[in-house]
């Protein structure tokens, strides 16, 4: 009788997940689509388990995980701020497109964005770096760096998993993007570029002013350290550590944008973040990464002038879900109804079970000072 109370709570899950698509704007998808990875239906508000990889449908109720939810009786840790101009960085000087404009489709190739008003552009980007209570002066620390920052959900979570002692004590550094969206902004050009530069540009230029104003020693070893991010920012976690393994080995994203949306145009690599599921991860060698991925039924579909069969945010971490199992990648990817583009409340049922997901086989090296 319990087994099939759950069987049914799973079926009705995946049902609400498909309903109102008559009357919704964007396109809601139903998980079972022919094509779609084969996927364990839950039980309406269960996650996954942080002990098993695969691919999981969560129903369309997210209440918030009570790690998400500030709890007195832990210890918080602290938090600092400093903000970083654009003269002074080597790597990323500025850039900005004209407000009211975007681009147009190369009328030769609809893969190619033409985009002609983009100029240099002075910014101020905001940094967080959220210390643990637990961490012990003069230690190298295991450290994540997110996208889009200050990400105090994260900071939060955190407090309560290293309490409870479901991940190790970490540092949390979490970077505001250089302003603007997608081709000919800022934060195209850090979090589209399908290149090494964006983590050269955190090594180099964020990570030591972290240790020189907040008093830390960050780790060197990559499976101790983790990248994440939501939407463009989730592809560029993925980037940064597949460009630069050596650095990073741990990946979690929301709605992350697989597509083809790098700007400029690189005919090396033609469609972006695209290639990661059509030619990257199946044709190169099986890199060092545990990845977590979440999408939603209402997530993105061509959201703007083109129409290169590149822009569907669901069809893209679908694929690359499919081409991860392919591979023998450890990672659990979870498609979540009732859900829209980075989804918070979403987000807020999931990131304790994403994160301890991500440290699950999490080995610590001996204190070093």
């Amino acid at each position: 009788m319990r087994l099939n109370k759950v069987i049914d709570s799973a079926m009705v899950a995946a049902m609400i997940c498909i309903a109102g698509a008559a009357w919704a704007q964007i396109p809601i998808r139903d998980p079972h689509t022919p094509g779609y990875v084969s996927a364990t239906a839950l039980p309406d508000g269960v996650v996954p388990s942080p002990a098993s990889n695969g691919n999981y449908i969560i129903g369309p109720t997210h209440d918030p995980a009570p790690e998400s939810i500030v709890q007195n009786n832990v210890p918080k840790g602290e938090i600092f701020h400093f903000t970083i101009d654009s003269k002074d960085s080597k790597i990323y000087p500025g850039i900005a497109r004209e407000p009211n404009t975007f681009g147009t489709v190369d009328p030769e190739n609809p893969a190619k964005l033409i985009v002609t008003t983009s100029h240099p552009a002075a910014y101020t980007r905001q940094v967080a770096v959220y210390v643990p209570k637990q961490y012990v002066a003069g230690t190298a620390a295991p450290f994540i760096v997110g996208a889009d920052g200050p990400d105090n959900l994260l900071f939060t979570v955190l407090d309560n998993l290293i309490a409870e002692g479901k991940v190790p004590p970490m540092i949390a550094i979490s970077i505001s993007n250089g302003s603007g969206d997608a081709q000919g902004s800022q934060r195209g050009l850090e979090y589209d570029t399908m290149s090494g530069l964006y983590a050269e540009f955190v090594e180099k230029e964020i990570l030591p002013l972290v240790e020189s104003k907040c008093r830390v020693k960050l780790t060197k070893d990559p499976a101790a350290r983790a990248t994440m991010g939501g939407s463009s920012g989730g592809s560029c976690a993925l980037i940064m550590s597949w460009y630069h393994p050596e650095l990073y080995h741990r990946v979690l994203t929301y709605s992350g944008t697989y597509i083809n949306q790098q700007w400029p145009y690189n005919p090396k690599i033609p469609h972006g973040a695209w290639e990661f599921h059509e030619n990257l991860i199946p044709k190169s060698p099986l890199k060092p990464l545990r990845i977590w991925m979440e999408v939603g039924d209402q997530d993105l579909f061509n959201p703007n002038v083109m129409r290169d069969g590149m822009h569907d945010w669901i069809l893209a971490n679908e694929n690359m879900a499919k081409v991860l199992a392919a591979k023998g990648y450890p990672y659990q990817f979870v498609f979540a109804c009732n859900a829209k583009h980075v989804d918070h409340n979403v987000k807020k049922q999931t990131l304790p079970e994403a994160l301890e997901w991500l440290w699950k086989d999490y080995q610590p090296a001996a204190v070093t000072k």
